[in-house]
């Protein structure tokens, strides 16, 4: 026991609405509006000092939960699945890091609470363990950064030894085929820190984006926001460009990936990756495309960086050889790493990095973090369209990491005015500038939202506790 440990004293849950300035397609669906889950939670440590944290995550029905439910009744399910997470923790007593807390709760917890919410909640579908994770995240980050408020220290620098009661040999076994301890390390050993407080960041180039000028209508609202991927890059100086793929037509990925590349050439764009949404099926599918693309354009092809989630995201009922792909370019997980035991699988399947998400937790992404690190695996911080608070940890665990290069990052694509009582503040992290977004703002306790700056208006709470 550390005199840091905090428990939980009371939670404030609320629904911020969002809607899209432009849709953004998921796979088969399109999303135009989201609601972030917000959730304020006030944390006692051993010493008797209080203090409030927040989290704050997109439920973002289309990835967490493809379905032909309505979208409607899937977000309903949501809200209703972060209620209950709310009113089970202000009831919970445990004291701890909050690393551990959070593992705790994933592990003890979290999958019964929606065993029985699936029970008897009469939907066809179940809630899929992502979406469980999704809900939970806001949670998890809120005792992320209500331990540091509590106990006056930065997140990141609570992850050690001196704040955390147990080592990661507590939470993590190594591959059998690798020579790995865990013993006496932490979290923070991990760590790549680089020098300067920005990094480079990636476009979303969504499956309904327009490209070019001549896509324009002469509809569109002007609103000083960039349509086309021309001007994007332009106004951003952008250099890294992320392709979203429909994974089920292989011809219109392949001219997808043609266009956006020779975009991507002609202004001085560097890097490129592919994401097929799960969408895919048989390697052949992505192997296809990779091979005519090394034939017909192989600057394209160079300038791909690495190849992200084609096959479905339950690693254990498709347990592909993916091999023949990451033997093209590298082979990151996303959807499928749930947590760092799917990353052992993954790597058995041939999986050679991860794409790490604050929306599945932010102790899931620290485990995998290490747990991939130590194996030699790459890692990517991936955006879910974060916007206002979500944003910040998001930014954060890229700087940590050590990622194959900068952040994605697509808020202000989207919903560009969404931020705009936090931009206040910490301008550079919801602007791009010369292809970075910069943090130097972010300051301070817990992850240095700096609240009280920005004066953000919320509404009544959903639940109060």
């Amino acid at each position: 026991m550390k005199p840091y440990d905090i428990s939980i004293e009371g939670i404030k849950l609320y629904y911020l609405p969002i809607e899209t300035r432009v849709p953004l397609k998921f796979g088969p669906e399109v999303l135009t509006h989201v609601t972030c889950a917000r959730v304020c939670i006030r944390t006692t440590n051993r010493q008797g000092k209080s203090a409030e944290g927040w989290g704050e995550t997109p439920l973002s029905v289309q990835w967490v939960w493809p379905s032909s439910l309505s979208y409607e009744v899937r977000e309903r399910a949501l809200k209703q699945v972060c209620e209950l997470i709310a009113k089970d923790l202000a009831n919970w007593k445990e004291q701890g890091h909050p690393f551990e807390l959070g593992y705790r709760y994933q592990k003890q917890r979290l999958l019964d609470l929606v065993d029985r919410f699936n029970a008897v909640s009469g939907l066809p579908e179940p809630v899929p363990y992502l979406a469980a994770l999704v809900c939970f995240s806001l949670f998890d980050l809120a005792l992320y950064d209500a331990y540091g408020q509590t106990n006056e220290v930065p997140v990141y620098q609570t992850l050690n030894g001196q704040y955390m009661n147990a080592d990661l040999s507590a939470y993590l076994k190594a591959a059998d085929d690798c020579d790995v301890s865990f013993a006496g390390l932490y979290p923070e050993h991990f760590f790549q820190i680089p020098p300067e407080k920005a990094l480079l960041a990636w476009h979303l180039v969504g499956g309904k984006d327009k490209l070019f000028a001549h896509e324009l209508t002469g509809d569109e609202i002007n609103d000083g926001y960039p349509y086309t991927l021309e001007d994007w890059i332009e106004r951003d100086g952008l250099k890294c460009l992320k392709v979203k793929l429909a994974g089920n037509d292989s011809d219109w990925d392949y001219n997808r990936l043609v266009d956006v590349g020779q975009i991507a050439l002609k202004r001085q764009v560097t890097w490129l990756t592919a994401d097929f949404n799960c969408q895919v099926t048989d390697c052949a599918y992505v192997n296809q495309i990779l091979d005519r693309l090394m034939v017909e354009h192989p600057d394209i092809y160079k300038a791909i960086l690495y190849i992200e989630q084609p096959f479905p995201y339950d690693l254990e009922a498709h347990r592909l050889d993916v091999r023949s792909v990451s033997a093209r370019k590298p082979l990151f997980m996303d959807e499928s790493a749930h947590d760092w035991e799917l990353v052992k699988l993954g790597r058995t399947l041939g999986w050679t990095g991860v794409a790490l998400k604050t929306c599945k937790t932010q102790t899931g992404a620290l485990l995998s973090m290490c747990w991939a690190k130590a194996h030699g695996m790459t890692l990517m911080v991936q955006d879910l369209t974060n916007p206002m608070l979500a944003q910040i940890p998001h930014v954060l665990l890229a700087y940590h990491a050590g990622t194959i290069m900068g952040v994605e990052t697509n808020g202000m694509q989207f919903y560009p005015e969404a931020s705009s009582f936090e931009a206040r503040v910490h301008p550079g992290v919801y602007n791009r500038q010369q292809g970075k977004i910069r943090f130097d703002s972010v300051k301070g306790y817990g992850f240095g939202y700096d609240l009280a700056a920005s004066s953000r208006p919320l509404p009544d709470p959903a639940v109060n506790l």
